[in-house]
């Protein structure tokens, strides 16, 4: 090849100056055709590789200086069908392996538009969201040029929760100053009213779900939600399992309730000696030196032991606002700097995981509960309870341990099992949520769940005594990391 072609990119467009030397290469089967005027040094990679790869040099040869708009400007990439639409006067439309590059007519770059790469030019999100009010048709199967209404209103809405109100009265204030320019004054008001209803000042038609419900001020997490009906999914799809509990004396309830709470708090951090523990919950001993921890014991006991608390659960999201707020004034009673029984004001995090924004904990709880409803055994209303709980994270801090009772409450409450989760099987259980938090991924929750309802019910909780013998025996006192490191685990009793 000549000097100048070895000079190029992986993949080009070709020109009047270089088309004799390409056509010469082709021949000599140094460079292949992939679509019109386009050619690649690379004669392995497939095509719709070598194009994604080379996207946007691609694009500025066929389209220099084009302006990326409409839905590619706040998507950024191919739609799925591999639309691409961009404004230029001049040129048609270009099929590539995997990508369609959709050009229109219109004004071109104005002030406020953005220098992208390769020489192109990116819509701002002002004139985008603009562009994107205004109406357009799927065409054969071509995806819209513009965004459909449901999905600008989502945007909007992660907007104002991830920006606040001000971003949103900022855009609109930008969207009038460009749209005559553009010649979309009358969108720009159709932007102004859709925002105001958003923001709870105006009304008019919303069509997406988080829409509406934020303009009825019960605006919710989606992304949340999106994980919520995983779950829901998982549990409807799996084969509803019965573990009835078996018949227990007083001094059995004790002692299991006792060791629900015992490691409800070591899960969270707060670790005692049993007798330690035995002696704040049984003789009321509070340690001089921990007495915050020791009170967090101490009302997580007096909930799980109480069956008669144990067996309530809620009929409607009033009820619910009403249990998470009671239970958790009674587990951090002994933390008044935490505030408890109030929703919490800031927002939390554990990890990289952050939890729902303080504004959101309502409506996300409100939404949540309607899946809720719909689950029918008591181990699938268990999990899914524990893991809404603990993925909203309502209070500043208790989330966990409320989110275990709200779990065996519904238990409790179906005559069935209770589930424990011991120190050693701590890390199978915070890693089981973050792979629903992180990944979306439900099984791993489940099944952990379950392998430890299956534990609890095999174990003698006949007396304090007899329990914590054969917890010794499982494991169930190691701590998680140095058990993983000694290669022990939970084992199952008998």
């Amino acid at each position: 090849m000549s000097r100048v072609l070895n000079e190029l990119p992986e993949a080009f467009v070709s020109h009047t100056g270089i088309s004799r030397a390409v056509s010469r290469a082709v021949k000599a089967g140094k460079l292949r055709k992939l679509a019109s005027r386009l050619y690649t040094r690379n004669l392995e990679d497939a095509p719709e590789t070598i194009v994604r790869r080379n996207l946007w040099g691609i694009v500025a040869g066929y389209f220099p200086g084009s302006l990326i708009a409409d839905r590619t400007a706040f998507e950024a990439a191919p739609a799925s069908d591999g639309s691409l639409c961009l404004v230029s006067e001049q040129g048609r439309t270009v099929e590539l392996p995997g990508v369609v590059l959709r050009p229109r007519r219109g004004p071109g770059r104005i002030a406020s538009d953005m220098p992208f790469v390769e020489g192109l030019y990116l819509s701002s999100r002002t004139r985008a969201y603009l562009e994107n009010m205004r109406p357009s048709r799927a065409r054969g199967k071509r995806k819209r040029r513009t965004l459909g209404r449901a999905e600008i209103e989502n945007r909007l809405d992660q907007l104002i929760r991830t920006a606040g109100d001000g971003a949103a009265n900022q855009l609109r204030d930008d969207a009038r100053a460009i749209a005559p320019e553009l010649g979309l004054e009358q969108e720009a008001a159709q932007l102004d009213a859709l925002i105001g209803t958003l923001l709870g000042t105006r009304r008019s038609r919303l069509d997406s779900p988080v829409a509406i419900a934020r303009s009825r001020g019960r605006h919710y997490d989606p992304d949340r939600m999106e994980l919520f009906h995983r779950l829901h999914q998982a549990l409807r799809n799996r084969p509803p399992g019965v573990r009835p509990a078996p018949p227990r004396n007083a001094r059995s309830r004790s002692t299991l309730a006792f060791f629900e709470a015992y490691f409800s708090n070591c899960v969270e951090g707060t670790e005692f000696l049993v007798d330690e523990a035995i002696r704040i919950v049984f003789e009321g001993r509070i340690p001089r030196h921990r007495p915050a921890d020791a009170h967090d014991v101490a009302g997580t006991w007096r909930i799980v032991s109480d069956t008669r608390e144990m067996g309530r659960t809620p009929a409607d999201f009033g009820e619910l606002a009403h249990l998470l707020r009671e239970r958790h004034r009674t587990i951090m009673a002994g933390r008044p700097e935490v505030l408890p029984g109030e929703f919490k004001a800031e927002e939390n995090r554990a990890g990289l995981t952050v939890f729902v924004a303080p504004d959101l904990v309502p409506g996300t709880l409100n939404e949540g509960f309607a899946l809720y409803r719909s689950l029918e055994s008591p181990f699938e209303r268990a999990v899914y309870m524990m893991f809404l709980v603990s993925e909203v994270h309502p209070f500043a801090d208790g989330n966990g341990r409320l989110a275990r009772i709200m779990m065996n409450a519904e238990l409790v409450a179906g005559a069935e099992e209770r589930i424990v989760v011991p120190t050693v099987f701590r890390s199978n259980y915070l890693a089981a949520l973050r792979a629903l938090s992180r990944t979306g991924r439900p099984d791993p929750l489940i099944r952990v769940l379950d392998y430890a309802q299956r534990w609890t019910l095999a174990l003698d909780w006949s007396s304090l005594e007899a329990a914590e013998r054969e917890l010794e025996r499982c494991n169930a006192f190691l701590d998680s990391d140095e058990a993983e490191a000694m290669g022990k685990r939970l084992r199952m009793p008998g």
